[in-house]
């Protein structure tokens, strides 16, 4: 109504990183909550030391929370913010404000997670955002007075849209500080909660919550929406046990967020358990606001055979496409190359139309030239019963050139570092059962995995730990 675009900025981010963002956005109003007023200030400081006297502070609006240290409030106002509620006041009731003259304009402006020095401001506009809005509720089955839960972030893609969806539903927003599995399973008892869209991550600490923060069993079924990452079939059977019915999406902050839908069929209700999750774990088709999707190939350009082998890279087009990356045209050239959006994922497309992906085009693994899917390797890993978060990587192989490197998070009271060796062997003899033997991990290494801030699990990360790992070497054999 204002006009303005809005910047939803990621709280988990540090103030060097904000300040950019703020800087290369142009940012002229700054809102934030107490709890982040240090953050914000930190920020503006910092653009202020880099600006060599040229700096005009943004209009900063602080929301107050009484659920918060009042002494943060005071702190902010003392610093010249304005209170959320005052703010407000000063508005004029009787403006008479315009709808935007064309639907192409800009209405968001989402920097994505991506490990680019300098990340990429995704720009949408009014059209993709309406669609996505009608979109989300019709794939979901939501209804009127539907009780959402925010466990996703406002910042991850505008809430995938569904601040906007639940505004058109009349529904309730129920919000958390910070996310916990007790706090998902208190607000489903305690607030009635029916849906809630979350990342694998978050599903994964649901089914693993020690009893004492788990209310089971559940008082309704509640439905979860999860993307972000792929998500392993085990954490799918495991939320679908427990009485949640989970829809998987696939999407990217380009793309609105989810604009791919693992669709149900009606036949899959008369499967084993296991065989639903692993249907249910692939991306599927194309959301009814999207007009294009296809997996082709990187060498002719041409859509890959409907076989489940074929990789090629998966493609979008249409309204539920950004408009393209704030002040960046190389990449947006490249992005839009040949007339589709380019994810940078690699899939299949199976018989029935529905894709399944494969890795990042980054996270192949070659090895001896062949290629290794680190998602499947992962998929494998979380059905060992002492994994409690997997990611794999390549690591060089004085052999096979690559060969894949398994990071582990095992389970609370597994094992002691005394017996990480033998546990190390017993799951590379445990993925020998589950997957060509060329597939499986050469080497394991336990410890807690590196997450970005929306709780992606950074693989560049990995990946250098891997380098400094050294490579494999060829057996004296």
């Amino acid at each position: 109504m204002s006009g303005a675009v809005i910047n939803p900025v990621n709280i988990r981010l540090n103030a060097s990183t904000v300040a950019f963002l703020l800087g290369h956005s142009q940012s002229a109003v700054v809102i934030v909550d107490q709890e982040f007023f240090t953050l914000a200030e930190d920020s503006l400081k910092l653009m202020k030391e880099k600006s060599q006297g040229n700096f005009k502070p943004p209009h900063l609006v602080v929301v107050a929370d009484e659920s918060c240290d009042p002494k943060t409030l005071r702190y902010a106002l003392g610093q010249g913010a304005i209170e959320y509620e005052k703010f407000l006041e000063s508005g004029d009731p009787e403006f008479s404000w315009k709808p935007p003259q064309d639907e192409w304009q800009s209405i968001a402006l989402n920097y994505t997670s991506g490990t680019t020095a300098s990340p990429k401001g995704v720009v949408l506009h009014h059209r993709g955002a309406y669609l996505m809005s009608l979109s989300n509720p019709l794939i979901w089955g939501m209804n009127e007075g539907a009780i959402y839960l925010w466990t996703l972030p406002m910042f991850h893609c505008n809430g995938w849209c569904f601040t906007w969806a639940l505004a058109a539903l009349c529904g309730t927003n129920i919000c958390l500080r910070q996310v916990t599995a007790k706090g998902v399973y208190s607000a489903i008892a305690k607030h009635g909660v029916t849906h809630f869209c979350a990342a694998p991550v978050v599903l994964n600490s649901i089914v693993n919550s020690p009893s004492e923060d788990t209310i089971l069993p559940l008082p309704h079924v509640v439905h979860v929406m999860t993307a972000g990452a792929a998500p392993p079939p085990a954490v799918l059977f495991a939320m679908s046990q427990k009485g949640f019915r989970v829809t998987h999406t696939y999407g990217l902050s380009e793309t609105y967020g989810p604009s791919t839908v693992c669709a149900w069929k009606p036949e899959w209700d008369l499967l084993p358990p296991e065989t639903q999750a692993r249907l249910n774990a692939r991306q599927g088709v194309r959301y009814i606001g999207l007009e294009g999707l296809d997996v082709i190939s990187s060498q002719t350009g041409q859509p890959v055979a409907a076989d489940g082998k074929t990789i090629g890279e998966i493609v979008m087009r249409g309204n539920l496409v950004m408009k393209g990356y704030l002040k960046n045209p190389k990449a947006n050239e490249e992005t839009f190359a040949n007339g589709w959006f380019h994810s940078g994922d690699l899939g299949v497309k199976h018989r029935d139309g529905y894709i399944e992906i494969k890795d990042r085009s980054k996270d192949i693994i070659i090895s001896g030239g062949e290629n290794i899917s680190s998602v499947e390797v992962e998929n494998s890993l979380y059905l060992h019963p002492a994994v409690l978060e997997a990611s794999v990587v390549a690591r060089a192989d004085e052999r096979w050139g690559e060969s894949p490197c398994a990071f582990v998070t095992l389970k609370p009271g597994v094992a002691d570092k005394s017996k990480e060796q033998e546990l190390g062997e017993e799951i590379m003899q445990f993925c020998r059962s589950k997957m060509p033997a060329y597939w499986v991990p050469k080497s394991v290494v336990f410890g807690p995995l590196p997450k970005t801030a929306t709780g992606k699990i950074q693989k560049h990360i990995l990946r250098g730990k891997a380098k400094e790992l050294g490579p494999v070497k060829l057996s004296k054999l």
